[in-house]
């Protein structure tokens, strides 16, 4: 059992758009004694350590970590670009790990960031910042009631514009894991297992098509269909190929859950709040040096996942994710938190959708899906 902290000294390593937000909010928790920034973008690194007074900045993680005031460490870099982080974290000795989805984006570096977690009695929490959407913590609760009897169907859709793909490809080459699955479907594919907690996938049969990212290396759309283990079917689609002027800023959402003794209809597109004008409107999803080119005039507010902001502040998932983590780490106890094992879990899911796609035939899931892992 890890002993809850007294007080955080938090490093932050990577310092992107996800990074400032959650930095802005440690620098106000007065728990949060010490705050460390790494980029390897000096630059752009120390105007985010000026802009919320940071303690310190690094170009070099591992000067970071192992920095005596640092007990905890918040990993914020390209999806691709997890391993190193939680290695030199974990070696470090660091206990308390926050780590953007997904876990990794190759199955076995996946696995070894796992062990790595469990072997060193790591308490390591995954960034699937949705979950705390306040519409889904209801929806939980109404499931742990039993509300709805026994779910046997799900429905799953995701709508994202395609500025995410764009802006997430263009800065590797290493692409053939960025699929509309690993990067962005892992979201719902994770919201829907948590709503059938205590169902267990055992096949999936999906189709993919390219007819507008082919050029980008990736996918324009995945639809699949999981059966669990209890016979309860769920099926699973994401587009992340709609136009860049779509009014949703990232992501729409529609989830219907249908149990024995009722059903929960979720509509989460955000078309209840819309915003037209004369004026052209920002990009809700615009990472540092990623410009899209394109006016937008309508908007579907609080499309953004991490929330929206007033007099500099965020307020919404992202700030109850963030506030959360730090409570879990300085008093104990649950949180809504995905695991590392869950979010292991939403990886070899995704490229088993992914797997399906590339060779039409359904994929039948092991009892251990580290079986799934070539040379594991």
């Amino acid at each position: 059992m890890r002993k809850p902290l007294d007080e955080i000294g938090l490093a932050i390593i990577g310092c992107g758009v996800i990074a400032r937000f959650r930095s802005q909010i440690a620098r106000d928790f007065p728990g949060v004694k010490w705050l460390g920034l790494c980029d390897i973008r000096e630059e752009f690194g120390r105007t985010l350590a000026n802009d919320i007074n940071a303690d310190f900045f690094t170009t070099n993680m591992e000067e970071l970590v192992n920095r005596p005031e640092v007990n905890a460490v918040m990993i914020i870099t390209d999806e691709n670009r997890h391993f190193d982080p939680v290695a030199a974290a974990i070696e470090a000795g660091v206990k308390y790990l926050l780590i953007e989805k997904p876990l990794a984006t190759e199955s076995l570096e996946s696995a070894k960031i796992l062990k790595m977690i469990q072997d060193n009695n790591v308490d390591a929490s995954i960034g699937y910042t949705v979950r705390f959407n306040r519409r889904y913590l209801t929806v939980k609760e109404r499931l742990q009631n039993g509300q709805i009897g026994d779910v046997h169907s799900v429905v799953t859709r995701a709508f994202m514009n395609r500025m995410v793909p764009m802006a997430t490809i263009r800065k590797t080459n290493q692409r053939h894991n960025l699929t509309p699955m690993v990067v962005s479907g892992t979201h719902s594919l994770d919201m829907s297992l948590w709503f059938l907690e205590g169902k267990k996938p055992i096949s999936v049969y999906a189709q993919s098509v390219d007819k507008t990212l082919s050029d980008w290396g990736t996918k324009d759309s995945t639809f699949g269909v999981f059966t669990m283990d209890d016979g309860t079917i769920f099926s699973m689609s994401i587009s992340w190929a709609l136009p860049e002027v779509w009014p949703g800023s990232v992501y729409g959402l529609e989830i219907g859950i249908v149990g024995s003794e009722g059903v929960i209809d979720i509509e989460d597109t955000h078309r209840d709040l819309i915003m037209a004008t004369n004026n052209p409107i920002g990009h809700g999803y615009n990472p540092d040096g990623y410009d899209p080119d394109v006016n937008r005039y309508v908007d579907f507010l609080e499309s953004y996942p991490p929330g929206s902001y007033l007099d500099g502040q965020l307020w919404g998932a992202n700030r109850d994710e963030t506030l959360s983590w730090f409570t879990r780490v300085t008093r104990g106890g649950k949180s809504p938190h995905a695991t590392a094992e869950e979010g292991h879990r939403n990886l070899l899911l995704t490229m088993a959708m992914d797997l399906s796609a590339r060779t039409g035939e359904v994929v039948h899931l092991p009892n251990d899906l580290n079986d799934l892992i070539p040379d594991f």
